[in-house]
């Protein structure tokens, strides 16, 4: 069997994995690829297989970084199922449609523009009819049931406790007459997270592709409900909002279930609390419809207190955009969740533009802060930013509680894979992590539980007969630009240069021996991007 990584290669975002077996082909999740130009470009280009040809698509969970492209794909060609939970499902039944409308949005902005400049125009990504069409595709799957796709293929999902509905997938090959079980962890979740029950524990695996999001720290040990009361409580004192960037699907609901305790409590006064985002209300609104998911906590406060966990008395909901500009003019502190969780797009740039420059205001990121991004500049110390085109000073106080995260830590991740017994897995795949991440936890991997693992590079190919793999790497020349794509790193310069040294510098850092390859590498793409240069 050939197993090829599609995304999620020394980044963490495009989460796509092409698994072939005999005449089969399957693909574990779709993602689209978010942050800086560059990266997002990776979105337009054609898919390195033939859709028409795929005949199964294996979706983790409804983040967009893992299934952002299906619509693009279903409107490519491919005619298969795409298996998921029921929550999966029902969450991509609101999220793909809403990503949609983006991609028109941003569409139509940038043919106004180009228009103006004797441009050509655009086409989005894909259309809301595009995302509607593909959502015909979904077929819901049960928690541990297996089910088999062919003779050569059976396949399981197990709960990965990273959102309501997220999944770990098995899947069993007999090729050969041999039997080969893969594992793809998807988005590993933090055990202990509220609502959310804990990642199922597995013992036996041949192969692990698993994320590494956090693969090269450990989140603050804190108690969560004790720091979200004290920065709510010293943000009122001086008068100011408290406003959250939040993941629509996940955190927001994470944070609501913390509120509400937190108000039970008598810990914190009672304050308006804000959600300014319709994709995150109608997110919670299938949260709270789907308690047979909860853990034992949120399913025992539902049973005794008659009363969901995510439900507070003075949560209100702003859906439209005039609701949502209104609350810049409020004369009293309140709690703001607003999308996007990196504060890169959407209705909670209009509310850090109203909050930054004032002393008062708290700014409370819950999550993680992709490379580039306008939440990873603020963590960062950044003393202004611009904001649709408005340079804002950073006058408000910043946090950052990489404790609500939703993905594993370090020793999570190891405590995970410490469950697999002999035969120990032949190999671990780490994904889904920048290489300043997934690197550490390689050694780790292999210092702690003599465990071997690789970190592949886009379209790296795995080729995998029994418990024996070896890797087909990929030419430099199919990752090259094109002309299109250079134009946008050349107008992201700064945020190219920056991820390209501490890519290669980490490398070195991580391996002295590799300095000559590093160097190779270097003068290689140099001499490309002089040669698309002179093209231009």
């Amino acid at each position: 069997m050939r197993l090829t990584f599609l995304g999620a290669a020394k980044m963490v975002t495009g989460s796509s994995f092409l698994l072939e077996v005999g005449s089969k082909k399957l693909l574990v999740d779709c993602g689209m690829f978010q942050g800086s130009k560059p990266v997002r470009a990776l979105n337009y280009r054609d898919f390195a297989f033939d859709p028409t040809s795929l005949d199964y698509v294996l979706l983790t969970h409804a983040h967009i970084d893992h299934s952002g492209l299906l619509p693009k794909l279903c409107k490519s060609g491919f005619r298969g199922p795409i298996f998921a939970t029921k929550v999966t499902a029902e969450l991509c039944n609101i999220m793909l449609p809403d990503s949609a409308h983006i991609q028109e949005f941003d569409a139509e902005i940038a043919n106004r523009k180009g228009q103006r400049a004797g441009k050509k125009p655009v086409e989005p990504l894909y259309t809301i009819e595009d995302a509607y069409n593909c959502l015909q595709q979904f077929s819901p799957v049960l928690y541990d049931s297996e089910f088999q796709l062919s003779e050569e293929i059976t396949v399981r999902f197990r709960d990965a406790g990273h959102i309501l509905g997220s999944s770990i997938v098995e899947v069993v090959v007999n090729e050969n007459g041999k039997k080969t079980k893969l594992l793809f962890s998807g988005d590993l979740g933090q055990p202990d997270q509220p609502i959310i029950k804990d990642p199922t524990l597995i013992t036996e695996a041949d192969f692990i592709i698993t994320e590494s999001t956090y693969g090269n720290r450990k989140h603050e040990q804190y108690d969560k409900e004790e720091k979200l009361a004290e920065i709510i409580n010293d943000t009122m004192a001086r008068g100011g909002n408290i406003i959250i960037p939040s993941f629509a699907v996940g955190r927001t609901q994470a944070i609501l279930y913390y509120l509400h305790k937190l108000l039970k409590a008598g810990k914190i006064q009672d304050i308006p609390v804000i959600i300014d985002s319709p994709l995150a209300i109608s997110a919670t609104d299938i949260f709270m419809h789907n308690t047979q998911e909860y853990d034992s906590e949120a399913y025992d406060m539902l049973v005794n207190d008659k009363n969901n966990p995510l439900k507070l008395p003075q949560l209100k909901f702003t859906k439209t955009a005039d609701e949502s500009k209104a609350l810049n003019s409020m004369d009293h502190p309140a709690i703001i969740i607003s999308a996007s969780g990196m504060a890169d797009a959407g209705r909670i740039l209009h509310h850090l533009k109203h909050n930054l420059w004032r002393p008062e205001s708290s700014i409370l990121f819950v999550g993680y802060q992709a490379e580039g991004s306008m939440g990873r500049r603020l963590i960062e110390g950044a003393k202004r930013v611009k904001i649709m085109g408005e340079e804002i000073s950073v006058k408000a106080q910043i946090y950052n509680l990489d404790g609500f995260s939703a993905h594993a830590d370090q020793d999570q991740l190891l405590d995970w894979l410490s469950n697999f017994s002999d035969p120990k897995p032949a190999n671990i795949f780490l994904v889904h992590g920048e290489a300043d991440a997934s690197g550490p936890l390689a050694e780790i991997i292999k210092e702690r539980l003599d465990l071997s693992s690789y970190i592949p590079q886009y379209g790296d190919v795995a080729i995998i007969d029994g418990r024996e793999w070896r890797i087909e790497q990929t030419d430099l020349s199919s990752l090259e630009p094109s002309v299109k794509e250079l134009e946008d790193y050349l107008n992201q310069a700064e945020v190219f240069y920056n991820l390209e040294r501490k890519r290669l510098v980490n490398i070195v850092a991580n391996d002295p021996s590799k300095l000559s390859e590093v160097i190779i590498r270097i003068e290689k793409v140099l001499k490309y991007l002089k040669k698309l240069t002179n093209d231009l």
